[in-house]
């Protein structure tokens, strides 16, 4: 029997890979003498590169992010004793897959929204965002619903940092098409052709002169008026979601170790990553914060303890030891925005890059802290102590 860790809770395989690739790009950095940033820099993916799993990147942000870095009062603050500062960047490929939804405009001028997508992360907030921009209506009057998967064509899973991305390409086509009704309901009372109507504003309009002097009606009111032109107004889109593409991030952390306990402690810490652009910014900063602090734990903390007679240890979270608040600091974000051009407001996913950077991160900072090189995770207080008692042996010798 083999024993292996469950798989993260996001981007699979990526951080246990990431760890070992950029501690080996921070230790170049030091054996030549350049700075761990500009050395990412001159060899930075960009638009045209060639990934690594075979497809050229398009417009991507790694750049940006670690200009950002560097530029940042973070990075220029000075260290003190035991202190050490790591930086570390990653990236995930993200996903698109099939996807439907269902808008249905409301007699009261109100849009309900159906997605098949469970909302993980904001997704039904950025939904409702988006919908509200292409229809030209408040906010407040889209009311997202996450349907049962019975009453909605098939929607690919939830993963893969696909939610807003292939909703909001779905949801677009979805209200383009009530905008089309719309316009027809509009036509209809008005006795023009269709052609003669536009959607501007959140309101139906004479296109131009020639289609005739009347009063712009408004969603509200074609919704009033629904029953007498046709009955309930309402848009439908069901996609194979494509042009996801790739988030890089790169993070910026400062640690402190106390060579007694061989405890780390978590000084400050800043994420800076690609949103495409970032329909929701909170809810945005709220998926790198969590993706850092995830990747806190499995740095400092989180392993599974077998006995000699092959038995789980630490079955409880009293033993299994995740971050809780008073572990770590604020967290802060940088939101970088270099849209995605295959989708209509920009998004890229998010949510799987932010826990792919902090392992290597913070074992770039303890290795500055002590001088002394982890090549196993976590570095919790027993290990580094080790670690220690190690190097000063070896000193004495």
């Amino acid at each position: 029997m083999v024993w292996c860790h469950a798989p993260p809770y996001r981007a699979p395989g990526a951080p246990i890979s990431e760890y070992a690739v950029e501690s080996v790009i921070d230790e170049i950095a030091l054996e030549i003498g350049i700075d761990p940033v500009e050395l990412r820099l001159k060899n930075a993916a960009k638009e045209g590169t060639r990934a690594a799993y075979g497809p050229k990147f398009g417009p991507v942000g790694l750049v940006e992010t670690l200009e950002a870095t560097r530029d940042s009062d973070h990075y220029k603050k000075p260290l003190g004793k035991y202190q050490g500062r790591g930086v570390a960047s990653g990236f995930w490929f993200n996903i698109g897959g099939e996807t439907c939804v269902s808008l249905n405009v409301n007699e009261d001028g109100t849009v309900n929204v159906l997605s098949g997508t469970p909302d993980i992360g904001g997704g039904r907030a950025s939904l409702a965002m988006m919908v509200a921009d292409e229809l030209g209506i408040e906010y407040e009057k889209v009311r997202p619903i996450i349907a049962d998967t019975a009453s909605l064509g098939f929607t690919f899973l939830t993963g893969g940092s696909r939610a807003t991305f292939s909703n909001g390409l779905a949801a677009v086509e979805a209200a383009e098409n009530a905008k089309m009704d719309l316009r027809g309901r509009a036509a209809k009372y008005w006795e023009i052709p269709i052609e003669a109507v536009e959607w501007e504003d959140g309101m139906a309009k004479p296109a131009g002169s020639n289609a005739g002097e009347f009063d712009p009606l408004s969603l509200a009111d074609l919704a009033k008026l629904a029953p007498k032109t046709g009955g309930p107004i309402a848009g439908h889109a069901q996609i194979n979601a494509q042009g996801a593409a790739p988030s890089f991030g790169t993070h910026l952390v400062d640690v402190e170790v106390d060579p007694e306990t061989g405890q780390v402690e978590i000084l400050r810490y800043t994420v800076v990553q690609d949103a495409g652009k970032a329909i929701h910014p909170s809810y945005v900063e709220g998926q790198f914060q969590g993706g850092a602090v995830q990747g806190i734990g499995w740095a400092l903390n989180e392993e599974y303890v077998y006995g000699k007679d092959g038995r789980l240890q630490n079955t409880g979270f009293l033993d299994y030891r995740i971050p809780v608040a008073s572990d770590v600091p604020m967290i802060d974000t940088v939101i970088v925005e270099v849209p995605n051009p295959s989708h209509p407001y920009g998004v890229r996913g998010i949510g799987e890059t932010p826990i792919i950077p902090p392992m290597a991160a913070i074992a770039n900072a303890v290795s500055q802290a002590l001088d002394i090189r982890f090549t196993e995770l976590p570095m919790s207080p027993p290990k580094v102590l080790a670690a220690i008692d190690a190097a000063n042996g070896a000193g004495d010798d």
